[in-house]
């Protein structure tokens, strides 16, 4: 299946099932202008608490890629309406997960289009960040370097300022 945008879904998902991944998740650098939006993770949350990070979570049984990141955009922002990726846009990185899982988080650029913003439970706030700011956050390095590689994906951010992450 490839999207509209470019993105031979399928393929990904080989990509992962080959390099022995057991557990998908998938993220969103959801942007508007030249912000992307950050959500903070509750203080009491079991994993990763206080954190910023970019909307994501598991694909779960029966699911592919893009399915699971409707359904995290609506649990975790209200996402409503049509999903509509950056054209070609999608980086990953790979981590243990919690459980002790080898993980891959498939990370996909989507233009905000001046929607509500809902927070589900697990975050307590959200704010938009400039990725030229992305030392002003606590980001993890995986979510900015995903951030950065977004940001190089894009022509009317190739003339902004150069972000360096220490």
């Amino acid at each position: 299946m490839t999207t509209a945008s470019g993105l031979d879904i399928q393929r990904l998902h080989a990509d992962a099932d080959h390099d022995g991944i057991t557990k998908l998740v998938v993220g969103a650098i959801v942007h508007a202008d030249d912000q992307v939006l950050i959500l903070r993770r509750s203080a009491e949350d079991t994993f990763m608490a206080g954190i910023e990070e970019l909307p994501s979570g598991g694909v779960e049984s029966g699911e592919n890629l893009l399915t699971a990141l409707e359904r995290e955009l609506a649990e975790e922002i209200g996402w409503t309406g049509q999903l509509v990726l950056d054209p070609g846009f999608v980086t990953h990185f790979d981590y243990t997960s919690g459980s002790g899982r080898k993980a891959r988080q498939y990370t996909f650029g989507v233009p905000h289009h001046g929607q509500s913003i809902v927070l589900s439970t697990e975050h307590t706030a959200y704010r938009w960040l400039r990725p030229a700011d992305l030392n002003d956050s606590d980001v993890t390095e995986e979510t900015a370097r995903a951030i950065l590689e977004w940001t190089a994906s894009c022509p009317w951010q190739q003339s902004s300022t150069k972000v360096r992450r220490d």
